[in-house]
Order: structure tokens, then C-alpha cells, then sequence
């Protein structure tokens, strides 16, 4: 499937997981998508390879913590695909070590937030001035998508520094669409919950027991796909006249009951 839709994504931590299956959704959708990864490995090059059997792609290595690279890192993607219309802010990490709010250390919740919370920060704010500062086709869809997580809302009181992460994130993602919103610009944070994922792989089997004995409404765990599904919708403005929303990816986890 050739660019159809004239937008132009960046997904970041996209070489696996719920990074890979936006990446591929979004060019099943007829967007050309740079796919990103910290280093131009073997698992990046794998992912590029994935996504551009479907539509047009390119690799994009970079770390999103190194907020001095992140301008520099669009103008490569832009040089390669043209102009940049859609933001999917995915890259995340976990916890160093699961156990006590009280032995959380100092690197873990450096970690979390720098990545979860500060990259994603200075990249949207980079690619929204980019946006800002030239003229852009007023027909396409311009977008920032945040991946955070139902633990945004949620305490997992053994990995409080993830979750103190993804609550700044959530905070981002209303901010900027606060600001951003006149130049039409929509936000999105997309909040997932139980997902079937590498960085879930060490408890999925504990995710799996807890939705069927009714932990979620829904008794199962998620997939990337329906993720990936969520954000194509969102990136192609399936959800019109919408911005600030949180999209809760959760199958009714966080719905209040008795």
C-alpha cells in the first residue's frame, strides 16, 4: 500500500511490541511511517522490514532521551518521507526492579521518568514547533499520540515509579492539547491495560489468570494488534471533532463497580 493519505508518522519505540503493531497499523492505513528504535540493530532493521512490506518506511535510530538530537531526528525522517503530520510518543520502559514503594531507587525513578515522561515531553513540544513553524496542508490530519497506561490512573504499588510516570505523561498529553488545540492539532492518550507484550512477558501469565477471574470486563488480555488498531483510528482522525481525550485501552479495568 503506497502513502494514500499524505501524513507521515513517527513511532517511537516501534522496533516491537505495541510500538511495531501502530507502526504497521498505520501503514495499513496508508501512512508512511519512520520506525524507531535507540540503535540501528538487527531488531530495528527486522521491524523496517516488517512495516515496509505494507507501505513506505524507514528506520529512524535514535534515543529519545537525547532531547539535543530530537530536532536534528525529524528533519532525517522528514528528509526521507516529507513533511511529518503524526507524533506517536510509544517509547516507554519499566521498572528496574519490582518490590517496595519504600525501596524504590533513585536510577529506577530517574529511569521511568526520562524516559516515560521527560522524552516524550521534549518531542512532542519539538515536533509541534516544527509543525508551527512552516506552512502545513490544512486537509491532512495532524496529530500527537501518547501511549501511557491504565497505571496513569491506577497504582501498581510495586512499580510506583512506572506508574508516577505515566501519571506525568497523562498530565502532558492534557497540557498539550490545551495549547495546541487552536492550531488545530489533536492530542490523544491512549491509556492500554493488560497488554500481551515483551515488557509484560515475565507476569503475563498472573495478567491472564487475574481478566478471567474478572479483574477486566472483558476476561481476557490484550494484543498489540488492538492497540495498533486504536492509534491507526485516532492518526486518521476516525474520532472527529476530538482532542484531550483518554482513551482507555483497557477492557473496563478502571470502571468503578461493587
Amino acid at each position: 500500500m503506497l502513502n494514500t493519505t499524505g501524513q507521515v508518522a513517527l513511532v517511537t519505540g516501534s522496533s516491537r511490541g505495541i510500538g511495531l503493531a501502530a507502526a504497521k497499523a498505520l501503514a495499513h492505513a496508508g501512512i508512511a511511517v519512520a520506525v524507531n528504535g535507540p540503535s540501528d540493530d538487527a531488531e530495528l532493521r527486522a521491524a523496517v522490514a516488517e512495516v515496509a512490506a505494507i507501505g513506505p518506511a524507514v528506520a529512524a535510530p535514535f534515543d529519545v532521551t537525547d532531547i539535543a538530537d530530537h530536532a536534528a531526528a525529524l528533519g532525517r525522517i522528514e528528509a526521507a518521507l516529507g513533511p511529518l503530520t503524526t507524533l506517536v510518543n510509544n517509547a516507554g520502559v519499566g521498572v528496574l526492579n519490582r518490590g517496595d514503594v519504600l525501596d524504590v531507587s533513585e536510577a529506577s525513578w530517574d529511569r521511568c521518568m526520562n524516559v516515560n515522561a521527560k522524552a516524550m515531553f521534549f518531542l512532542a513540544q519539538a515536533f509541534a514547533t516544527r509543525l508551527l513553524g512552516r506552512r502545513r496542508d490544512q486537509s491532512l490530519f495532524h496529530s500527537i499520540i501518547n501511549v501511557t497506561s491504565a497505571n496513569a490512573i491506577a497504582v501498581a504499588v510495586h512499580r510506583a515509579e512506572y506508574c508516577a510516570s505515566k501519571a506525568a505523561a497523562a498530565m502532558v498529553s492534557k497540557a498539550l492539547a490545551v495549547r495546541l488545540g487552536a492550531e488545530n492539532i489533536a492530542v490523544y492518550d491512549v491509556q492500554p491495560g493488560l497488554i500481551a507484550t515483551e515488557m509484560t512477558s515475565a507476569v503475563i501469565g498472573s495478567y491472564h489468570k487475574r481478566a478471567e477471574a474478572g479483574l477486566t470486563l472483558l476476561p481476557r488480555v490484550g494484543q498489540p494488534e488492538e492497540m495498533g488498531t486504536i492509534i491507526a483510528s485516532l492518526a486518521t482522525g476516525r474520532l472527529p471533532y476530538t482532542t484531550g481525550q483518554v482513551i482507555s485501552a483497557d477492557a473496563g479495568m478502571l470502571v468503578s463497580r461493587f
